[in-house]
């Protein structure tokens, strides 16, 4: 940032400087010439033929130096025919009469033509009355004393543009380093983070950089949550096989006679619970992904083909808006269905009815059965693992279950209800829309 801050600025001083001395340079030009155009106004008026033709000055010009030799101020009429008539400065030299230009314009023009010095000349060309000759007259001056100023303007320029240019670049290096600086210290707390020192990023920053700060720590809080739901769900897998495990060892050391029908019925439990929590798992990894879609009605109908296809005689019917989307992976949302639509189909009457709803946020599935329903009081616990009201027909008791903690994950909620229109259970579904 330094770097690039510091090239630009010389780019643009530079660019500067040169356009400036070109304004300036051609100013103090302009006004040098100036001087030569006065005295060439006063040398023309003070002309006139004399009685062989010849010009004249009918009075002396003002200036002294025109009268020193080599003094660095010369003026000279020259014409065609007549010898030149030249300032006493001059003294033995005299003007080159350029052809260049036939007009009465007034020219301005360097010229070399004296080994000593620089000339800056000032000509123009006229007719004096009484005289049919076309006279010029040129009005010189050295260089000197224009270059001198011109070199004092540069140095001017190029000290001031150089301290401002310096001061330029220190600035800019400053407001890099004071600008930046709070990202070191965002550095640090990461690393007492990493350290373990502390667990958050705790010191205040600048409204820039807080926002950084802010995602780093909620990205923290996401990871330790996502840690603590795996210990979590590691401890409950680990205490849902301890007791099968336990019965299972049991059976064995005493060699019962049932130890085979011990052995399914425990591994039964075991494969339910492991089954549980590897849906809770694959949800949980599943829900970082941003891109999570999934089409509600393609997969109703292909949980309503499933259903149909285990309970014969079941009648599913579907309604409602078949383009809704939510933010939940397709396999997620079959299970989540499929358990309910399953359950509706084993507990209810004969006839499901499922209606998909989508608002400004959610989408609210309503799965309704006709069978005899859920007291209210036992709705809350009717989602504990393993909870059946029903034990007659085969189940696991984690149908429910797995829907509320797959549901909860991707920010969804799951609740029971009792259905106006069938009299049996309402299972409300709502998902996070996906627009």
């Amino acid at each position: 940032m330094i770097t690039v801050s510091a090239l630009w600025i010389l780019v643009l001083l530079a660019g500067g400087g040169i356009a400036l001395d070109r304004v300036l340079t051609s100013a103090i030009t302009r006004n040098f010439d100036a001087q030569g155009e006065y005295v060439l106004t006063a040398l023309l008026t003070s002309a006139e033929i004399g009685p062989l033709g010849e010009v004249t000055l009918n009075r002396q010009l003002a200036d002294q130096r025109f009268l020193e030799p080599y003094s660095g101020v010369y003026f000279q009429i020259s014409g065609e025919g007549f010898e030149a008539f030249p300032s006493r400065s001059l003294w033995d030299r005299r003007l080159a009469v350029v052809a260049d230009h036939r007009d009465f314009e007034i020219h301005s023009y360097d010229s070399e033509e004296f080994e000593t010095e620089t000339l800056r000349l000032v000509e123009r060309d006229a007719r004096l009355p009484g005289s049919p000759v076309r006279w010029r007259f040129q009005v010189a001056q050295s260089r000197d004393g224009l270059d001198a100023q011109i070199n004092v303007l540069r140095r001017t320029m190029v000290r001031s543009f150089g301290a401002l240019g310096l001061g330029l670049i220190v600035l800019a290096a400053l407001q890099a380093v004071y600008g930046l600086w709070p990202l070191r210290r965002v550095r640090k707390e990461i690393a007492a983070i990493r350290s373990g020192r502390q667990s958050r990023i705790e010191e205040r920053f600048p409204r820039e950089i807080a926002p950084l700060t802010q995602e780093l720590n909620e990205l923290l809080e996401h990871v330790e949550k996502q840690a603590e739901e795996a210990r979590r769900h590691a401890g409950n897998l680990a205490h849902a096989l301890k007791t099968p495990l336990t019965v299972i060892t049991s059976a064995a050391s005493v060699k019962s006679p049932d130890l085979a029908e011990a052995v399914l019925r425990e591994a039964s439990t075991m494969r339910r619970q492991v089954d549980h929590h590897l849906a809770r798992a694959r949800a949980i990894g599943r829900r970082s992904s941003a891109q999570a879609r999934a089409e509600v009605w393609p997969s109703l109908e292909a949980v309503e083909r499933a259903v149909g296809r285990l309970f014969e005689g079941i009648t599913i019917d579907l309604a409602g808006d078949r383009k809704a989307s939510v933010r939940v992976e397709r396999q997620d949302l079959d299970e989540m269905l499929g358990n309910l639509i399953e359950n509706a189909a084993k507990y209810g009457g004969g006839r499901v009815f499922v209606t998909v709803k989508a608002g400004e946020e959610c989408v609210e599935i309503d799965v309704e059965d006709d069978g005899k329903g859920i007291p209210e009081a036992q709705r809350t616990s009717i989602f504990d693992r393993g909870a059946r009201l029903d034990v007659e027909k085969p189940g696991t008791g984690l149908g429910l279950a797995i829907v509320r903690d797959v549901a909860e994950i991707y920010g969804g909620s799951v609740s029971l209800e009792e259905s106006e229109d069938l009299g049996g259970l309402l299972a409300r579904l709502k998902l996070p829309l996906c627009r």
